[in-house]
Formats: C-alpha cells, structure tokens, sequence
C-alpha cells in the first residue's frame, strides 16, 4: 500500500492516495503495519495532524508493548498542538526503557524544535548531555537549539563536537554549514554548505549527469565560452538571493543559462539580458551543457568569504516599464502605497504547517497591528492566504493580484509603491532585489540568512527587519505599527 500511495502523490494525486489509506485502514483496522503506513501517508502528504494522531493511538493500542510506536504517538501528539500530552508520553516511555532516554529524550528535543521550543528543547538537551557519555545526536540538536534560540556562535562547538563523533554524517554537516552562516562565518559556511549533495526532482535529475562547476573553475578563470547552467534547487526566495553573483560567471567570459520555473522566466530574462533564462519544464534535454550548478551554489563557488563579497549591484531585478504603467492605472492613486504580505505558501503536510506557522501570520493580524494608517494599502499576497480578505472589514486593502500572472507582474506591482512590509517569503526577497523600501517581520527564530541580531543585512541595503522577542507576531506587529506611523508622518511632512 505504502508504494502505490506514494507513486499516487508523485503522480500529483494526493487525494487518491489518501481515500486510499484510509480505505485500506477500515478493512483492516486490526493490522498495525497497515495502520502506521496509512499513518506515514497522511504525515506526508496531509496537513491533517489530527487523522495522524488517530490512526497512531490505533497502532498503539494494537501493539502497546512496542515503544517506538509510542514515539510516533508522542511526537504527533506535540505537533499536533498537545504538548503536555505528547510530553508525558515521551516520559513515560523513557521510565519503561531508562537505557533509551539519550535517544527518547534527543526525539523529544527535536520535536520541540520543530514545534518553535527551542528554550525548552534546550533545557532538556543539558539535562540529556550531563547524564552520560558523548551523543553525536545529541551534540548536534544542542547546536539547533542554540542556533534557533539566536544564539549561532554558542551552537558551533556542539556542532563540531558533533561532528569529531560522527564526521560523515551530512545532516550535521548541512546543520554545521548553516549556523556558520548565521554566525556571519561565510568562508567556512559556505566551504561546508558545498560538501552537500545537489537535490534534483524529476525536471532537474538529468542536469546531475552534467560536470557541477567547482570554485577551482572559477577562481582559475577557464570560464571563457564554456556553457554554464544554473538550475533553481530550492524555493524562489533562494534564486532570488543567490542569482546576483551569474554575473561574475558572464564576467568570466562563460556563457550562462538560467533553468527556474516559469512563475521566474520573464522577470529573470528582463533582468539578465545577457544570460538564457529557459523554463524547467520546457527544456531541451539533449542540449550541451559544460557545466551545471544549483543556484544555491553560487556564493560558494563565486569565493565568498565576508559580506563584502556580495555583489553591491542592488537593484539587480527589474520590472518591466509597460507592465509598471499597466499597474499603475490599476492602483489606487493616494500615495504612499504600501505592499502588505502575511503569509508564506501553505503547503500540503503536517510538517510544512508547522513551519509555515513559525514564519507566517494572518491578515487580521497583520493589519489590526498596522492600521488605521494614513496611506493606500495594497495586496501582494499569493496563494491561498489571499483568501483572508474577503474576511477582513477594517481599512480598504486594495487588491490587485488577479491580474498577476508571474513574478515580473508582482515586480511592476512593487514598482508602484512605496513601502513592502512582508514576512519572511519570496516577495521579501523581490522586493529588496529590486531595491524597494521592504520592512520584514521575521520568524523569531530567525533564518540563517538574516543573523542574530540588528536591523539591516548586507543582502539587502533597503530592508529593515523587524525581530519578535517571542513566538507570536503579536508584539513586534505592534512595532512595525508604531514605526509605520512614524514613516508616514515623515513621509507627509517631506
């Protein structure tokens, strides 16, 4: 069943896959493999953290005795928002099995984690570390608590104690790589984030059989006429950061290709004119690529090494002036406008939804905390999120977003205003590309790419960030508010 509801998802037939399990489930509530595997289906595939719980408390009931199921069961339970019933779980198998609670205990910390507790995540892991001997696991989730908790340049000793004890073990490695980053350690960051393997997905697997460009063909300078194709690996955000620095390769003498997704090939072509910007799904499979590289790549190859190394090229994206005038006509005419997002992409699993709750917020929330403001306000959001407006009764937010099509639309539409208040997501990243005005409102655990601390980043001259002190967006929207009014006072007395 497992195999053929994950061909199902892979085929895009999530729903299919699902009816599935749970079919196979009611005709056979008392076969416990069968029972966890529709389990794994839905935590895959489902944002439905309650059917998961349920069908695990069967698995348990089936098989008591087996207590890696109570596991499952406990970390389910703390996702799913029942942290004291997921914990009290967790203890009571560590008290049925005391030689397993390094490993119940690190499971239990790593759920925290996930959930957005790192504080107790950590409290726990001093706990684990001082009972007994060296946990490589347990380094390592010491290292992702203190690098959520802020706190990355305390986090990177675990990590390399981690890795004396397991120095192959790529995960901590990824993990290591990123809280150099954070640290503002770019040389070694980087070093480390280039020893991780590409992902590719069935629109970019064949690019794994090119050469993958290396920094000794850059820093060699062998560039001259050799194709080169930069491939989107990761979320729009990511290509949007890292593809500043093609330009080096172009400088080279290569001759560079860029493969994104369609939502990206207008806005890219327009912005990069002298490099080919194709689609991922309408490539030429049999074209002749020297080299290939996933854009995430790019800093690490280029020979980044501090933040003076980033390319000091902002704006690097830009709109296209026709689709600016079109918007404009659109658009309310009061000035200033100011670009609202408050959610990322809500995606389809258990998973996704608790991160997507650690970075995003709701209108209601959003615009309780922004307004009444003396300004135009606008709409970037995408996705289904765009939905909470037909909820919203406060000040007029003016919506545009039925006529955005890609990226470059979204782009015009920025062109226009004034101000882009957003979370941490894509449209942040367009924004400061394009050298807007952009205030972030980040998750309080912040991404790798911002740092610990401070206001503005070397990323992005025009972005000011904004840092909750807790887990809810609550308070810091209160200060984007207060520094909201300010600006437009500002704004209306020049």
């Amino acid at each position: 069943m497992a195999e053929v509801c994950a061909a199902l998802c892979h085929a895009g037939r999530n729903r299919d896959a699902v009816s599935l399990a749970l079919e196979v489930v009611a005709a056979h509530p008392h076969n416990a493999p069968l029972v966890l595997a529709a389990a794994d289906v839905m935590a895959h595939h489902t944002p439905r953290l309650d059917i998961v719980v349920a069908l695990l408390r069967q698995v348990v009931a089936l098989e008591p005795h087996n207590l890696a199921y109570a596991v499952r069961l406990a970390a389910a339970l703390v996702e799913q928002g029942d942290v004291a019933g997921g914990c009290a779980l967790y203890e009571e198998v560590m008290a049925r099995a005391p030689a397993q609670r390094p490993v119940v205990g690190q499971n239990l910390a790593a759920t925290l984690l996930r959930v957005g507790r790192p504080m107790e995540a950590l409290h726990l892991l001093y706990t684990l570390v001082a009972e007994g001997p060296p946990d490589a696991a347990l380094l390592a989730t010491m290292g992702a608590a203190l690098v959520r908790l802020n706190r990355s340049g305390e986090a990177l000793l675990w990590y390399q104690q981690a890795l004396e004890l397991e120095p192959h073990n790529t995960t901590t490695a990824l993990n290591y790589a990123f809280a150099l980053l954070k640290a503002g350690q770019y040389g070694k960051g980087w070093a480390w984030f280039a020893h991780r393997p590409p992902q590719t997905n069935g629109l970019t697997h064949w690019l794994a059989s090119v050469p993958q460009l290396q920094r000794d063909d850059v820093a060699q300078a062998n560039l001259a006429g050799k194709k080169v194709v930069l491939y989107q690996e990761q979320g729009f955000g990511d290509t949007l950061q890292f593809i500043r620095f093609a330009a080096g390769l172009v400088g080279l003498g290569a001759q560079v290709s860029i493969a994104t997704y369609p939502m990206l090939v207008r806005l890219l072509a327009m912005s990069f004119p002298s490099m080919t910007v194709c689609s991922l799904p309408d490539m030429d499979r049999n074209a002749r690529y020297d080299y290939a590289l996933p854009v995430p790549y790019l800093p690490s190859v280029m020979g980044m090494q501090t933040a003076a190394d980033i390319p000091a090229t902002v704006p690097y994206l830009r709109a296209d002036p026709a689709d600016v005038a079109r918007f404009a006509a659109l658009l309310p005419a009061g000035r200033p406008r100011i670009g609202l997002v408050w959610s990322g992409e809500r995606r389809g699993t258990g998973r996704d939804v608790l991160a997507d709750q650690l970075r995003s917020t709701t209108l209601e929330v959003m615009a309780q905390a922004l307004t009444p403001v003396d300004a135009t306000l606008v709409s970037l959001q995408f996705g289904a999120p765009r939905a909470d407006l037909a909820a919203w009764h406060g000040q007029p937010i003016f919506d545009p977003m039925e006529h955005v099509q890609d990226m470059a639309d979204t782009a015009a539409i920025m062109d226009n205003l004034d101000l882009i208040i957003s979370v941490d997501t894509s449209p942040l990243h367009l924004a400061g590309a394009l050298g807007k005005s952009v205030w972030m409102v980040s998750r309080w655990d912040a991404c790798w790419r911002w740092g610990d601390a401070g206001e503005q980043t070397p990323w992005y001259p025009t972005m000011r960030i904004f840092r909750p002190q807790e887990r809810t967006f609550g308070p810091v929207l209160q200060q984007v508010g207060a520094a909201l009014q300010t600006w437009v006072a500002t704004i209306r007395r020049g």
